[in-house]
């Protein structure tokens, strides 16, 4: 991907259990997308 690039659309379990896609947010809120180890174990 290049800057300014629009990301590909894909759907991922919230921490709530729900299915979010990202298009779901496209042209109403800025998103941030975080990942993190399993649990903070320092891999």
């Amino acid at each position: 991907m290049r800057v300014g690039q629009l990301a590909p659309d894909f759907s991922l379990e919230s921490h709530l259990g729900h299915r979010v896609r990202l298009s779901d947010y496209r042209g109403k809120r800025h998103v941030a997308l975080i990942f993190f180890p399993l649990a903070w174990t320092p891999v």
